[in-house]
């Protein structure tokens, strides 16, 4: 039996606890939350399990993994306390606000030797994962472009309304687009390395302080390039992934009322250079379902049965890609990386 602890319980929190108390195998030690009203729903929602004012309460116990589930700018304190207690630790995106705060974090897992996971659970989809598999694989041969674009409702604001707050959001780059800077570079990495980023952004309304309209291209060390696009004031949520290469051609697709949905629309076509063909997908993709398998892999992780699918290192390149798209829309330049 893995138990886990939860700092942080607010909607996302909540769908952690669920993912965790559903499970046989693992055991969700406490929930450790400052708002009281979120508190009363927790203590409603998982009555066996307690709620925790202060997570240091949280870290003297013997819980083995943490997962922190807090504010972006959050992440940095409690994800070093974490790993000063001695707990192995799986950290939401954006792994920190910046470069800085991902290295000392970085530095602190190495010496307390403690396991780091950096939440980009897009990498364990059934979806965008078989992507990657078919890349790899050599189906399209040497990628030459790729677009990978989302559209969908408003954020939800958050507790206390964090996520529209630039000081404690950071930018909606790091909000969400930064997924989607991570899988480019993900599907493109056995090939070349991105050398520069070009991006613009703009909002929907003056009153809006954070951009909700966000385009970048992404180039690569071998003249290949990415475009990650995305808008937040549009309306469900509708994803879609097309990558070219010199040999064939994938496009995925995912759509739902919601972005936790269980019952998405969903396919994956794969073209080479002759014939278009379905390719069938396993297990139903989406964020919920790839949440459970990142913590049942965080299981495996801490016990060398499973690579780490998203490390430090990647998690901090992540939070690079995402200062460098915002750097070039605010001062309209070519940013190099």
């Amino acid at each position: 039996m893995t138990n886990y602890g939860i700092i942080g319980g607010g909607a996302w929190g909540q769908c952690y606890a669920k993912a965790i108390v559903t499970h046989a195998e693992l055991e969700l030690t406490a929930i450790a939350e400052t708002n009281d009203d979120v508190s009363s729903t927790l203590r409603k929602n998982f009555p066996n399990v307690s709620v925790l004012s202060d997570y240091h309460d949280l870290l003297a116990t013997d819980t083995e993994i943490i997962a922190v589930v807090v504010p972006n700018h959050l992440h940095y304190q409690i994800g070093s306390d974490v790993l000063r207690s001695g707990k192995h630790l799986l950290i939401e995106k954006p792994f920190a606000l910046n470069t800085e705060e991902c290295d000392d974090l970085i530095r602190l897992s190495a010496e307390r030797k403690r396991t780091l996971v950096v939440g980009h659970q897009f990498r364990l989809s059934s979806l965008w994962g078989k992507i990657k598999e078919k890349i790899d694989a050599g189906f399209i041969g040497r990628p030459r472009y790729s677009l990978i674009e989302l559209s969908r409702n408003p954020f939800r604001q958050g507790v206390d309304g964090w996520r529209y707050d630039p000081q404690r959001v950071g930018d909606w780059i790091l909000e969400e687009p930064i997924h989607f800077l991570d899988l480019a570079c993900w599907y493109f990495e056995r090939f070349s390395s991105p050398v520069s980023v070009t991006a613009v952004s703009n909002a929907t309304t003056s009153e809006q302080r954070l951009h909700e309209n966000v385009g970048a291209q992404i180039e690569f060390s071998d003249g290949a390039f990415a475009v990650v696009a995305q808008t937040t004031g549009a309306f469900e949520h509708h994803q879609t992934v097309k990558v070219v290469g010199e040999e064939g051609t994938l496009w995925g697709n995912w759509s739902g009322a919601l972005d936790r949905t269980r019952s998405p629309e969903f396919f994956l076509k794969a073209f080479d250079g002759h014939v278009v063909r379905e390719v069938p997908i396993e297990n139903t993709p989406g964020e919920l379902f790839e949440l459970e398998e990142q913590i049942v892999r965080m299981t495996k992780i801490i016990r060398g049965e499973s690579p780490i699918h998203c490390t430090g290192i990647e998690g901090r390149f992540a939070v690079r890609l995402s200062q460098a798209v915002q750097e070039s829309s605010q001062q309209q330049k070519r940013v190099e990386l």
